[in-house]
């Protein structure tokens, strides 16, 4: 760059020997006024005038011009060239940074989809999954309480009312003993039979279907004579229908007792194996959920990391970006410097070649 400007000041500086000549057109003086203000120019002004003293000034200015200006274009190629190169590695960082920002974007959103609307729900059905079980095993053992206490309760009951039948199916015995041994009773005899039945009747009281029997068998022993053989009779065969009623009515309870121990034991096997269902899916469920945190830890550390990648892509393409610029900004101002010299050679070029400048010159060898 130097080396041009020399040259170019050289050719403009010699001519900076009289301006005002009136060879000059008013644009020659211009640019000859220019640069015979500069430091250079008295420089140059200088050494062309040493030039034009030995000759041959005229010819070596222009063929050092035309080979200047072809190594500054030569050179303003190889700027262009770089650049080019430079442009093509810019437009590949690009698109490849840009790719990958994409796919990145693609991946964070794919994550944030699945945390939001697979992880998140899925925990919270998890949770309400376990509550429901844990309901249920909670109901399972109360509804085996329950079952259990009401067993009890009806095993006394049914003892209770095994007691009451056996104690009249006594008092039944009893009477068909002592009746089986009346000819003429006593009275004495007649009043502990009524004393039976009335036992009788008091441990038959909460059977309503025994205790016409009780009232009748009552009445005939206030009525009856037991003198009378047929009547004795009649008061027999009704104690006995009484006490096979109270026999059926014992097997009966026994036959109920048996079934609904059997029915309580089955419910209760029903319930433990449905509470084993329920903490075997217990366990499970705990698993899902411990998997679904699990999940869900991780996915929230992907996201991170997207993040930061995704962070430091936009960074590297910005820094691409910026890079790219300073170096365009670089070859807007080399290219423009370069252009700048190319047009001053080109101009001092044509300068040299015209007639009046040769004329210039031979004005000045003779004036010597």
């Amino acid at each position: 760059m130097l080396k041009l400007t020399l040259c170019v000041l050289l050719v403009l500086g010699a001519t900076a020997i009289n301006v005002q000549s009136s060879i000059w057109t008013n644009r020659d003086q211009k640019a000859l006024a220019q640069i015979h203000s500069s430091g250079w120019g008295k420089f140059i002004l200088n050494y062309a005038e040493l030039h034009m003293t030995t000759g041959g000034i005229l010819s070596e200015l222009n063929s050092e011009i035309e080979k200047l200006v072809g190594e500054l274009e030569e050179e303003l190629a190889g700027v262009h060239h770089e650049f080019n190169r430079r442009t093509d590695v810019h437009n590949r960082e690009v698109s490849r940074l840009e790719q990958e920002i994409q796919d990145k974007e693609r991946e964070l959103f794919n994550a944030h989809d699945f945390y939001d609307n697979v992880l998140i729900p899925q925990r919270d059905r998890f949770a309400a999954q376990l509550e429901q079980l844990q309901e249920n095993i909670a109901h399972n053992r109360q509804t085996l309480e329950q079952a259990t206490v009401q067993r009890e309760n009806d095993h006394e009951v049914f003892e209770a009312q095994v007691a009451e039948h056996n104690d009249a199916i006594s008092a039944i015995d009893e009477c068909l003993q002592l009746l089986s041994t009346l000819e003429a009773p006593s009275l004495a005899q007649i009043k502990k039979v009524q004393k039976n039945l009335s036992k009788i009747q008091n441990s038959l009281k909460k059977h309503n279907q025994f205790q016409i029997f009780v009232k009748v068998l009552l009445e005939i022993t206030v009525e009856s004579n037991f003198a009378d053989q047929g009547a004795l009779r009649d008061i027999v065969v009704a104690f006995n229908d009484l006490r096979v009623e109270l026999v059926d009515s014992l097997n009966q309870l026994t036959a109920d007792e048996a079934q609904d121990v059997a029915d309580y034991n089955a419910q209760v096997i029903q319930l433990n194996q449905e509470h084993a269902e329920f903490q075997r899916a217990v366990v499970v469920k705990n698993a899902e959920i411990e998997a679904n945190a699990t999940k869900i830890e991780q996915t929230l550390e992907l996201i991170d990391e997207l993040d930061a990648d995704l962070a430091t892509l936009n960074g590297q393409l910005q820094a691409e970006n910026d890079d790219y610029a300073f170096a365009t900004d670089v070859y807007n101002s080399t290219v423009a410097e370069y252009n700048k010299e190319i047009n001053a050679a080109n101009q001092a070029l044509e300068l040299l070649n015209q007639p009046r400048f040769q004329d210039y010159v031979k004005s000045q060898l003779k004036g010597a």
